[in-house]
């Protein structure tokens, strides 16, 4: 299969019925586990566990428009307004698509999950203190810094330690053949 072509099947497959369907229950599934969390979902110090399912497009190229989806839908409770909404929706779209192509490249092996996990640590951790700072106009722009810590934190907590057994499981139930997520 020449690399055209599977490029052109990689983006075929986000079409079908099961994609979107998939997709949907992606961005069902971050919307609803943040809004089981929240008020403590938003802010600094995220409790996010719904952050688990970022590394999801390792296995799965409509997990990428889920993931946005879902981020936007759960942060239309922020209290970060329309930064939260756009930004970060945005900075999970890119750092999806950056995760899904890690895992290309990687071939959906261990090292894929780990550096999977690093776009979206690392972008939230950058973008997310501006939305915070935009959006509370409380928060001077000196606690960058200490915010961008926080996400650091939180989001390696969220990522890695609920996100690898979620790898695991999906990579094992894979290899039985189980469709998983449909």
């Amino acid at each position: 299969m020449t690399e055209n072509t599977q490029k052109h099947n990689i983006f075929k497959d986000l079409l079908t019925t099961r994609a979107l369907a998939r997709a949907g229950i992606i961005a069902a599934l971050y919307a609803a586990l943040t809004y089981a969390f929240a008020p403590v979902a938003y802010g600094p110090l995220q409790i996010r566990p719904a952050e688990a399912l970022c590394i999801l497009p390792i296995f799965f190229i409509e997990s990428v428009p889920g993931l946005f989806v879902g981020c936007a839908l759960a942060n239309l409770l922020s209290g970060y307004g329309i930064y939260d909404i756009a930004f970060g929706s945005l900075t999970t779209l890119v750092a999806a698509i950056l995760t899904f192509i890690i895992g290309l490249i990687l071939l959906r092996n261990f090292l894929s999950a780990v550096l999977g996990g690093i776009p979206p640590i690392l972008f939230n951790a950058i973008v997310i203190p501006f939305v915070i700072i935009l959006g509370d106009v409380e928060t001077p722009m000196a606690a960058y810094w200490a915010l961008f810590g926080e996400f650091m934190l939180t989001q390696s907590v969220w990522v890695y330690a609920l996100g690898l057994p979620l790898y695991f499981a999906v990579k094992r139930l894979r290899a039985k053949g189980v469709k998983v997520l449909m």
